[in-house]
C-alpha cells in the first residue's frame, strides 16, 4: 500500500493531468495517433467500382456470386512510456526536479491514451530495465502507472538508453507508440543505432527533459561538482572564462549530436524544461503531427483513387 503522502500526490497529478487532457489534448491525441493498420470487418456483395483485389474467393465460391472483404482502420493502439530513472533526474533548480516533470508528462500521455481507449504500458530504466508494466487499458491501470512512477526507487544510477530501446523492440511484438522520456545526457552514439532500429518497427517520440543547470552553470567561483550518476567529483572554477567557454562548446556539440540522432532516426521530439509550462510544447507537437498525418492520409487516398 502506498503511503498517504504518495496517494495524495497521485490524486493531485490525476486531477491536474486529466483536466489538461480533457481541455487541451484529447482531440489532438486522437487526430495524431491513429491505428497502425487495418483490420477485417465483414464481407458484403460485390458492387460496381469495388477493387477486384478485395474479392473473397472462398465466400464467392460458396455463395455463387462475388463478395468482397471490408476493412476498417484499426483504432486501438499500444502506447509504451519509457522513463529514464537515472541519477540525473534528481536535478531541478527551477520549480521541480526533472524526475517530477517526467512523472507529470507520463501521466498526461497516459490519460490521453486511455481516454482514446488505447493500451498504456510503462518501462522504467537506468543502466538496465528495472521495471516493466505491459500495456493495458483503463483509468485504474493509469493510476497504477502513476503510483509506480512516484514510488519507484531505482537500484542503478547510470543510463543505458540503447539497452532500453533494445528491450522494448524485443518485447513489443506489435507496432506501438513509444514515448522515450529522458534528459539524454549520454553520448548520442551510445543509442543512435538502437534508435534507428526501434523507429523502423515502432513510432518513437523522444521527450527531451532539461533543467537550466544542464546548459549553464552560475558564476560562483570554486565549486565541488559531483556527477549524479557516477558519483565522481571535480573541483572547478565556475568563474574561469576558459572553463566556461569549453563547457559551453561541449554542451553545444552534445546537443547537436542528440538532435542529429533524432533526425537521422526519423524520430519526433518534444522539449520540456523544469520551471516552464510544458503544455504549449505538447500542443504544438500534437498539432504538427496531426497535420503531417492528414497530409499522409490525403496522399494515400489520392494514390489509391488513381490506381482504381
Amino acid at each position: 500500500m502506498l503511503p498517504a503522502d504518495l496517494v495524495k500526490t497521485a490524486r493531485r497529478i490525476e486531477v491536474r493531468t486529466r483536466r489538461l487532457v480533457d481541455e487541451s489534448f484529447a482531440g489532438h491525441y486522437q487526430s495524431t495517433f491513429r491505428g497502425q493498420g487495418i483490420e477485417f470487418s465483414e464481407v458484403r456483395p460485390y458492387q460496381s467500382g469495388d477493387d477486384v483485389r478485395t474479392i473473397d474467393w472462398n465466400v464467392t465460391a460458396r455463395m455463387g456470386s462475388p463478395y468482397v472483404k471490408r476493412f476498417v482502420e484499426e483504432r486501438e493502439l499500444s502506447v509504451m512510456i519509457a522513463v529514464d530513472a537515472s541519477g540525473s533526474g534528481d536535478i531541478g533548480t527551477v520549480d521541480r526536479l526533472k524526475r517530477e516533470l517526467a512523472v507529470e508528462l507520463a501521466a498526461v500521455i497516459s490519460f490521453a491514451a486511455t481516454t482514446s481507449n488505447d493500451r498504456v504500458g510503462l518501462a522504467l530504466f537506468t543502466d538496465e530495465i528495472e521495471q516493466f508494466v505491459p500495456p493495458r487499458k483503463g483509468r485504474k491501470h493509469v493510476m497504477r502507472l502513476v503510483a509506480d512512477l512516484l514510488s519507484f526507487a531505482p537500484a542503478g544510477r547510470g543510463t543505458d538508453i540503447g539497452g532500453a530501446l533494445d528491450y522494448l523492440t524485443a518485447v513489443s511484438k506489435r507496432r506501438s507508440v513509444i514515448f522515450l522520456v529522458s534528459d539524454f545526457l549520454v553520448p548520442a552514439d551510445s543509442y543512435d543505432r538502437q534508435l534507428k532500429i526501434a523507429s523502423r518497427k515502432h513510432d518513437v517520440v523522444a521527450v527531451d527533459l532539461h533543467d537550466p543547470l544542464d546548459s549553464a552553470l552560475p558564476e560562483i567561483g570554486l565549486v565541488m561538482l559531483e556527477d549524479a550518476e557516477t558519483g565522481e567529483t571535480a573541483l572547478v572554477n565556475t568563474s574561469d572564462p576558459w572553463w566556461r567557454r569549453e563547457l559551453g562548446q561541449k554542451l553545444e556539440v552534445a546537443g547537436d549530436a542528440r538532435r542529429s540522432a533524432f533526425r537521422s532516426a526519423g524520430v519526433d521530439h518534444i522539449a520540456a524544461t523544469t520551471g516552464r509550462d510544458y503544455v504549449p510544447g505538447l500542443i504544438d507537437f500534437f498539432v504538427r503531427r496531426a497535420r503531417r498525418a492528414g497530409r499522409t492520409r490525403r496522399t494515400a487516398a489520392s494514390v489509391s483513387a488513381a490506381q482504381r
